[in-house]
């Protein structure tokens, strides 16, 4: 790992052991980019990789040199209005209304390890040889106004970080319009553009499409990252999959509303740009202020996409993660939701509890109604007291017979959102995000609390303390159940409405920070809707997520499979729930619904006192298995090896540390009459070494199960490992493999 500048040539070196980043200063101050990609060796002078050339149209800033133009170099944090033409990574207005920069070299230095972001999320390291950080400040005279440009690469991963700090030096105030955290310029086209997309209840679905000139883009303008697209976007070669072919992958590490975006320009040169969406963004910079961007994440790896997957799994699981839990395996959880909703006593709360304690589970999770006037979803959000009427002891006195059973207690909130029937609304209308004059929308019979303004937070971190520090609460389910609509502030002025957003998302980021620094061995889970907030930024606070509030075994193969692109498995919330499920009322067998949740963290969304006898020994038998392996699954190595969106089968796999242990989770989704033979290539193993297959008793090396494959249609092994021939719909087995 290295950082070279030379200096006679105004170059940039970046380097692992595995990619290289290339940048220089160009003739006309501004910095521009030369290569990103697979380990280079290094030299003074890369020079001949920026193409110059005379076209036709083009816009010159020296009139002498007709070949150097703006709008045909690649460019490291472009402006738009001296001759690129291509949307900028940067827009400052000023006082007079001009919105042109020029942003020149001004200088640079290199530290080890990695520093910290004011109030944002981010990567960090523990050491200071993990990493070494380059940070390179761009100014442009007329305003005094500095771009700083910060790229960490890490010595262990395929991997550079990077933020931009926008500081205004100058002596007039300006209006910063758009502030990407990340551009790249690549010197070509030929590229696929992977995202992952969905709406609710369908999170993160893989979308795939070639690149063409003009703007490929996603987005969100809703206030969260969304169920809609999520904040990570990868450019293949079109010959690249799973297990082969060079891929790019971009993560913003932010939670608020975002764009990613690629651009290919006439000459087939393909921009990409990442950060904050500019939509509706207006930030303004007084004299001596500075903003700061979200990070955005580069992957490189030229071993397709699960080469990708595996470096954002380890950074961001041991690199991103923090605190407490983050190597700890996580508790094996029951929640109330679906089994009561909003009818519950304590008395009843018990009888679940410990009906789930004799099967083994080790953390109960009292969901939504337990506070103010909360009969339904139309009253008592914000009013974080207990309702006597549901525990006449109150939160202490439930988590303390929670507690005696030998379990763990856990407590859902809502703290950003109101329902005008509450205490808090009557005491603080004006604490809610409403425009003037306008009617405001509601979802779920609730509006959006002003997270930008500091008292709210200072309230409602309060409220969430005084519970948190009086009962024995071990986990929290964090919840987010609605957009941002009429996006207006009562506490700043007009020519600061354009920083609500981000104003927002920060608010949001330091109550998580507070509670987390003063209750740190609580397990927060994140929750948006289920997965309207699956992002990297709420990993930095909260180390699971819960994936989707769709648990139907069937559709969280889709789920979790997208999911896995850029996120671990010790990140996904993924329960075994009720049949027929309640979002698709599908009947699905509960072998397989175990066999999807255990690929993440683990627990149960229903009543156990329910369940049959012969229901509740599987329950039994699943969580000894979950136990016994959930190290494995939540920390080891993830490898997808068959799509569900391509084909009735999904087959992927986790693999330990040391490779002597693998799971192999196999899912088919109909059954088929007289269906044809099937094998699928395992990943990870070690080949020297020799594996028994605990369905089928026999012994494999793992070059055999990696070259020629596991036969997954022997219906010998199904018989061995179930006890019965698979005959029906939404099967599933599960094939563990131990070195001997």
């Amino acid at each position: 790992m290295g950082i070279i500048f030379h200096e006679k040539t105004g170059t940039f070196h970046l380097f692992n052991d595995e990619i290289s980043y290339v940048m220089t200063v160009l003739q006309n101050g501004h910095l521009g980019q030369l290569y990103y990609g697979q380990r280079i060796h290094d030299r003074e002078d890369f020079s001949h990789l920026q193409e110059k050339t005379f076209r036709a149209m083009t816009a010159c800033p020296f009139d002498e040199d007709g070949t150097f133009s703006l709008n045909l170099t690649r460019l490291e944090y472009p402006v738009y209005g001296s001759g690129d033409f291509r949307y900028p990574a940067v827009e400052v207005a000023q006082e007079n209304g001009s919105t042109l920069s020029d942003f020149v070299f001004a200088g640079y230095s290199v530290a080890p390890g990695k520093p910290r972001l004011p109030g944002l999320p981010a990567t960090y390291t523990q050491e200071e040889g993990e990493a070494e950080t380059l940070t390179v400040t761009l100014r442009d005279e007329l305003t005094g106004v500095e771009a700083v440009l910060l790229y960490t690469i890490f010595a262990r991963y395929p991997a550079i970080a990077r933020s931009v700090s926008i500081r205004n030096q100058g002596e007039s105030a300006v209006h910063l319009k758009r502030a990407m955290s990340l551009c790249l310029d690549l010197p070509d086209s030929g590229y696929h553009w992977l995202q992952l997309s969905g709406a609710w209840a369908r999170e993160r679905h893989i979308i795939r499409r070639a690149l063409t000139p003009g703007m490929t883009a996603i987005d969100s303008t809703r206030g969260a990252s969304s169920h809609e697209q999520n904040p990570f976007a990868a450019l293949l070669r079109a010959d690249a999959g799973e297990r082969q072919g060079e891929v790019i992958g971009v993560s913003l590490v932010y939670s608020g509303s975002f764009r990613l975006s690629a651009e290919v320009d006439a000459y087939d040169t393909t921009r990409l740009l990442a950060g904050i969406n500019p939509f509706g963004f207006d930030w303004k910079l007084e004299p001596g202020e500075r903003f700061q961007t979200p990070e955005a994440v580069l992957v490189y790896s030229d071993e397709g996409l699960n080469g990708m997957s595996q470096t954002f799994h380890r950074l961001y699981r041991s690199r991103l993660a923090r605190g407490y839990w983050r190597d700890r395996p996580r508790p094996i959880l029951i929640n109330n939701w679906e089994a009561t909703y909003f009818d519950f006593t304590e008395d009843r709360l018990i009888e679940i509890a410990s009906k789930a304690k004799e099967c083994g589970v080790e953390l109960f999770v009292l969901d939504d109604g337990w506070f103010g006037q909360r009969c339904s979803d139309h009253a008592g959000l914000g009013d974080w007291v207990a309702n006597p009427r549901r525990l006449a002891n109150g939160v202490s006195g439930l988590a303390e017979r929670v507690e005696a059973l030998g379990m763990r207690f856990g407590l859902w909130f809502e703290p950003e959102m109101v329902n005008e029937d509450s205490d808090l609304y009557r005491a603080h209308p004006d604490w809610i995000l409403r425009t003037p004059g306008r009617r405001s929308s509601v979802g779920r019979h609730q509006l959006v609390l002003d997270f930008s303004r500091r008292e709210v937070v200072d309230y409602i971190h309060d409220s969430m303390a005084a519970i948190l520090g009086g009962a024995k609460v071990s986990y929290v389910k964090w919840d987010m159940n609605r957009y941002i609509t009429e996006c207006y502030s009562a506490a700043l002025p007009a020519d600061r409405q354009g920083e609500v957003f981000h104003r927002y998302i920060l608010g949001v980021y330091s109550l998580y920070e507070r509670l987390r620094e003063e209750f740190p061995e609580v397990l927060f889970e994140s929750c948006a809707s289920g997965g309207a907030r699956f992002d990297p930024g709420m990993l930095y606070y909260a180390p699971q997520c819960w994936t989707s509030d769709d648990s139907d075994a069937v559709e969280r193969l889709k789920i979790q499979y997208g999911t896995s692109l850029c996120y671990p498995v010790s990140s996904m919330g993924a329960h075994v729930s009720v049949s027929p499920n309640h979002q698709v009322m599908r009947m699905t067998p509960l072998h397989t619904r175990a066999n999807v949740a255990y690929f993440g963290t683990f627990g149960y969304e229903l009543d156990l006192n329910r369940l049959s006898q012969e229901e509740l020994a599987q329950v039994r038998e699943q969580i000894a298995f979950m136990k016994q392996y959930r190290s494995l699954f939540q920390f080891g190595s993830f490898y997808r090896l068959k799509s569900p969106f391509e084909g009735n089968e999904t087959v992927w796999m986790v693999v330990s540390e040391d490779k002597k242990t693998a799971i192999v989770g196999w899912y088919r989704v109909l059954n088929q009459a007289n269906k044809s033979f099937g094998r699928v290539r395992l990943m990870g193993l070690d080949p020297a070494l020799e594996y028994v297959n605990s369905a089928t008793g026999r012994s494999h090396y793992g070059d055999e199960l990696m070259h020629c494959g596991l036969i997954t249609s022997d219906p010998l092994s199904a018989l061995i490992e179930t006890g019965r021939l698979e005959q029906g719909d939404f099967e599933s087995r599960l094939y563990i493999l131990k070195a001997e």
